[in-house]
């Protein structure tokens, strides 16, 4: 009884929270909630929560917010609902989309699927799908082996972020559960500038998956992965100390995290006073301070400093010019 009990709530939140999937194009903040099959009426109950949690943080956010997968199974089944938003959204512009999928995955060795109600939907399908798109993506699969998604979504304007690192950690993952608490979690503002960034919350959660398989003695079936710099690799959660990456990859590959620290789903007042086109060059110019600090040691120390003083200055002037704008 407790069972069925479980799953007609579940059913009664689906209705209140489906919207209809095709919306008109536009360059606003956007987000997509994309739950999955659920199999049992506990992962029913715990995706309802993790899908109602992004709601209000989208709202709090004033972010237009839309699930898929949730209610009675209508006409177009979920993946054509998937492929409609997408096809909604406009393809360039300085706001970003946000994609959460909140479920199973599965992986054959070829190809990585989150399983939905109807067909599944395969990472390479994604990939089509969001070819056209420029403008900033922020893409969250949450789910069990999701890391192939990383290396097939990648793109220089692109964050993304898996629950495991490998497309065989086929386990139930407990990642989006904590991401869905630490996206508009204070307490996961680690550099204390009165807003949570992607990056602060995937550190965050990442965090706190490590620590329930510590307490319960287990070994750990997950682990997540963030990727912001377009080569598809990703970074691990244990190579940052605070927000700053402590370890280097490689043959050369550059470690991620700068960019993901830049975007934030709940913008700070002093964020929020900044027009959308000066924060864009702020970011930017930021990262040009940023690889140039890496840099450092193979360029000449008065060459260096020159640069530098060139961006500082230069970013000086951005934050100048939007006083006059907001008032």
């Amino acid at each position: 009884m407790r069972r069925f009990t479980r799953a007609l709530r579940w059913l009664l939140f689906a209705g209140a929270l489906s919207v209809p999937a095709a919306l008109g194009a536009t360059d606003e903040p956007a987000m997509l909630v994309v739950v999955g099959v659920p199999g049992e009426p506990d992962y029913a109950t715990n995706f309802l929560q993790q899908a109602t949690l992004w709601r209000e943080a989208a709202e709090t956010a004033r972010v237009a917010f839309q699930t898929v997968g949730w209610g009675p199974t209508e006409e177009a089944d979920d993946r054509d609902r998937v492929r409609a938003w997408l096809t909604a959204q406009s393809p360039t512009g300085p706001a970003p989309l946000w994609i959460v999928l909140i479920g199973h995955g599965t992986f054959d060795g070829k190809e990585a699927r989150f399983n939905l109600r109807g067909p599944d939907l395969t990472a390479s399908e994604f990939a089509e799908w969001l070819t056209p798109v420029s403008r900033p993506m922020v893409f969250l699969n949450t789910a069990s082996a999701s890391a192939p998604f990383m290396a097939r979504l990648t793109g220089s304007a692109r964050v993304i972020v898996t629950a495991t690192r490998s497309g065989y950690e086929q386990n139930y993952a407990r990642f989006g559960e904590h991401l869905a608490r630490t996206i508009a979690d204070p307490a996961a503002d680690l550099d204390k500038d009165g807003q949570t960034s992607v990056l602060e919350a995937f550190l965050s959660a990442a965090a706190r998956v490590a620590e329930f398989y510590q307490s319960e003695g287990r070994l750990a079936t997950e682990h997540a992965l963030i990727d912001d710099n377009g080569d598809g690799l990703g970074t691990a959660a244990d190579w940052f100390r605070g927000v700053r990456a402590i370890k280097q990859a490689t043959e050369g590959a550059a470690v991620d995290g700068d960019r993901a620290h830049q975007i934030h789903l709940i913008l700070s007042p002093a964020e929020l006073a900044l027009p959308p086109e000066t924060r864009a060059r702020r970011d930017a110019l930021e990262l040009d301070v940023l690889r140039l600090r890496d840099r450092k040691a193979s360029v000449p120390e008065a060459d260096y400093y020159r640069e530098l003083e060139r961006l500082l200055l230069e970013l000086a002037r951005v934050y100048e010019k939007p006083s006059s704008a907001v008032q």
